[in-house]
């Protein structure tokens, strides 16, 4: 319905010839665009009336009476469902750690938590299909629970900063008994404030995405980011990092440019770096680590990602 209306608008309203590269795109970024936006609403109540029986205070509270790996595994599940931006990443840090959550332990919970959301899981599925969004979940949580295991098991406490120690955030006097209606309109004001967060984000990655799908050649992909260039992964991880969105921003690009050539590996490479490497979370994130440990989780997941790339190129 959405594909008979984009075209409806594009070659009978405006009158753009079928085959153009305008009308190509501006086709690809009217359907997407509604088509995402709708299923990103619809997601999000549900996921959030959901989330209302596990506010974040419970969640640290769970993770901080696990100890390593069973804590990491578990971190990396609680992100999933408890999606935060870099900008919730040092008042989130400062709160586990100053509760008592294991060092390791909070790093699988940042990775995993804008890595691999409902957002993402949602936009994956509807754009690749189930058998993608798995490997994505699948692999993304790998990362998550190896980096946060790694670095828990290196001891590397003393480089956090001193004052993340001293800091008393208190205990939050929370109500986990909520009436149905109570429920339904936690879910709409949070809907409603995720939605404001990023659809700026999505409908600059849909016209992104639209331009390249309308303009760029398909060998010009191919031939640097395609299968056979041994570079293409450790490219994609550094054009991704100077980038700065969520998963819902960066999955209408990824759609497109595997549309265009690029392969799988390559595609989950550039993704995870642009959620869970950016160089603005690196500065924000600077503000609660020294340089040491930020380089350090920097060197841990530039070469998990680039493995992770690797791999699937290879078996894929």
């Amino acid at each position: 319905m959405f594909n008979n209306l984009s075209q409806y608008v594009v070659y009978n309203l405006f009158g753009l010839a079928r085959g153009s590269k305008l009308g190509a795109a501006l086709d690809f970024f009217l359907y997407d665009t509604v088509k995402i936006l709708i299923l990103l609403m619809v997601i999000i109540f549900a996921i959030s009336f959901i989330r209302s029986f596990f506010p974040p205070e419970r969640t640290r509270k769970i993770l901080a009476r696990k100890g390593e790996f069973a804590g990491n595994v578990m971190a990396a599940l609680l992100g999933v469902a408890t999606p935060f931006c870099s900008c919730s990443a040092v008042p989130l840090f400062i709160g586990f750690v100053e509760g008592g959550v294991p060092l390791g332990v909070t790093f699988s919970f940042l990775i995993s938590s804008p890595m691999v959301n409902e957002v993402a899981v949602v936009l994956l599925w509807g754009l690749f299909g189930w058998k993608i969004t798995a490997i994505y979940i699948g692999t993304g949580l790998c990362v998550a629970i190896i980096g946060g295991f790694i670095i828990g098991r290196l001891k590397l406490e003393k480089w956090v900063q001193e004052y993340v120690y001293q800091m008393h955030m208190g205990e939050t006097n929370i109500v986990f008994s909520q009436t149905f209606k109570e429920r339904l309109d936690y879910a709409k004001m949070t809907t409603k404030d995720i939605l404001g967060k990023i659809w700026p984000w999505v409908i600059g990655a849909i016209a992104v995405g639209a331009f390249i799908h309308g303009y760029v050649p398909e060998d010009f992909l191919v031939r640097y980011a395609g299968a056979g260039n041994w570079y293409a992964v450790p490219l994609a991880v550094l054009i991704g990092v100077p980038l700065y969105s969520n998963a819902a921003g960066v999955i209408p690009i990824i759609y497109t440019l595997m549309s265009k050539g690029i392969t799988l590996g390559t595609a989950l490479a550039f993704m995870m770096s642009v959620t869970a490497l950016s160089l603005p979370e690196m500065i924000i994130l600077r503000q609660v680590l020294k340089t040491k440990l930020l380089a350090v989780f920097v060197g841990i997941m530039a070469i998990t990602i680039v493995a992770v790339g690797f791999l699937f190129n290879a078996i894929m």
